[in-house]
């Protein structure tokens, strides 16, 4: 018993794996990098990741149940193991992990409050897109088709999240459409 504890994760932990494994697939998808100019750097990637961890939250949250407000934080613990473990791979010392996550969490949680208040409704559409330019798109001269397709996709997905069932999400069976096109949303 005690070692089935060590090395088996509940139904829980396994829901909300599949849920953030769906948020890093989608992240990785080499439409974002290649026709929308998501910088494919390891802080585009972390961008992209906390996008779609954001969507998958903000899903959650809105759904309106405590299962589901719980299964939102399980999906946040389960994103920032995954940064530290990946911090340690790439090298960053022990001694550092710990201030690097801590700086990631306050970024997402940066983020997140951005994209909530641009997709508020009767928030004006600038909103959102200044928010894109400020954090997906820091440091790169992103052009207005890009930002304006990743801001459409980021309502169109938050649209399609909230479609699917609260079963669906408690079973970690949210799903994303496609990037947007290479023309726009």
């Amino acid at each position: 018993m005690f070692f089935r504890g060590l090395f088996h994760r509940s139904d829980d932990d396994e829901t909300a794996h599949a849920l953030y494994g769906a948020a890093v697939g989608q992240a990785r998808r080499p439409e974002f990098y290649l026709d929308h100019g998501v910088p494919d750097t390891v802080d585009g990637r972390f961008d992209m990741i906390a996008l779609h961890a954001f969507l998958l939250m903000h899903r959650l949250k809105r759904g309106g149940t405590e299962a589901l407000a719980e299964l939102s934080q399980r999906v946040f613990d389960v994103m920032f193991a995954d940064m530290d473990r990946n911090l340690r791979e790439m090298g960053v010392s022990d001694l550092r992990v710990g201030s690097k996550v801590k700086q990631m969490v306050s970024a997402f949680l940066g983020r997140m409050r951005a994209y909530e208040a641009g997709m508020e409704p009767g928030s004006p559409p600038e909103a959102l897109e200044d928010a894109l330019r400020r954090n997906l798109y820091r440091g790169v001269e992103a052009s207005p088709a890009w930002v304006g397709a990743m801001a459409g996709y980021l309502r169109r997905e938050a649209s399609s999240l909230a479609a699917q069932s609260d079963d669906s999400a408690l079973a970690g069976g949210l799903s994303f459409g496609p990037p947007p096109s290479g023309d726009g949303p």
